[in-house]
């Protein structure tokens, strides 16, 4: 188990250096000036905002630079808010971003299992052919789409609701609602076809033989199989949802990260793309290893066959 863990967390930081490598040069390799823009800015003020910002140095000591500040948690100031830190940003958007997420996985995760088993169950009936017909929709329809068409309903409507804007508890329903929905349709079709193939194993024929209530059998015994494909997909989703959906953000005007994102493209705001890119990546990584260290926890077969080796002779 140390052996599968060290070698996970050396992955996960050559993921993580190559990562903020890869993003430091794209970023310097995109044609244009930041600072420049529509605007046309004296040659003096352009080279003592150069020797501010390190950017009059050469391209490797900015990189050396820069990567010493990432090792430090540091991911430099913000262009064009100035007096303004990356980390401040992610600081203040991040929590926001969290909140919301944390919500739409609360409703997304057993809403989908259930919806999944269910259909698993009555198997070739209308419940089936209903929760499928749910999930299709889910994918179907953009995020964008159910957003409007949740705020046309519940706030034009209905005034049940506010439009948009963050604030109390009603300010997060909407967007809970539009970020839950793909999850909870993917959730609801992978429970759903590894179900149906968990429900007819012996094992499973055996204890229904017993007569236990199949609902009992498939929670007790079959859940637990049939979910590692979800918790696969759980890793990336969560990591979506978490960190802030930039449309949904946008529509329904969240402070998030995802909106900082989307002005930091804007305005050209580099060491804001880059420090945001390198967290939502890093965001990312760390889940990815969560899974498979939960995967090894649930399954440990899988653990098992990365670490043995076939030996010959």
């Amino acid at each position: 188990m140390a052996a599968y863990l060290l070698r996970k967390a050396l992955l996960l930081a050559i993921s993580l250096w190559c990562v903020v490598t890869g993003t430091f040069f794209l970023m310097h390799a995109i044609p244009g000036d930041p600072f420049i823009g529509d605007r046309v800015i004296p040659q003096e003020i352009l080279d003592s905002l150069y020797a501010f910002y390190g950017l009059d140095e050469s391209l490797w000591t900015q990189y050396l630079t820069y990567f010493k500040g990432v090792l430090k948690g540091d991911l430099g100031p913000s262009i064009v808010y100035q007096g303004r830190t990356v980390n401040e940003f992610i600081w203040e958007g991040f929590p926001v971003s969290a909140q919301l997420g944390i919500q739409a996985l609360l409703l997304a995760i057993p809403f989908g299992v259930f919806l999944g088993t269910w259909a698993a169950q009555k198997r070739a009936c209308w419940q089936d052919n209903f929760a499928m017909v749910v999930s299709t929709l889910g994918i179907s329809v953009p995020n964008f789409v159910l957003s409007s068409l949740l705020q046309f309903i519940f706030c034009v409507k209905l005034h049940l609701l506010p439009v948009a804007r963050w604030g109390s508890f009603e300010h997060t329903i909407l967007p809970t609602l539009a970020l839950a929905a793909l999850p909870i349709a993917f959730i609801a079709r992978l429970t759903r076809s590894n179900m149906v193939e968990v429900l007819q194993q012996d094992y499973i024929r055996t204890a229904a033989s017993k007569g236990l209530p199949l609902f009992r059998i498939s929670l007790r015994h079959g859940l637990r199989n049939a979910l590692l494909p979800v918790i696969t997909y759980l890793g990336p989703v969560a990591t979506q949802i978490l960190t802030g959906s930039f449309l949904i953000e946008k529509i329904f005007a969240i402070p998030g990260l995802g909106q900082w994102m989307i002005h930091s493209i804007n305005g050209r705001d580099y060491p804001m793309i880059m420090g945001l890119t390198i967290f939502f990546s890093s965001f990312l990584m760390i889940a990815m290893f969560a899974v498979d260290l939960l995967y090894s926890v649930l399954d440990p077969r899988i653990r098992f066959a990365k670490e043995r080796s076939p030996s010959y002779g």
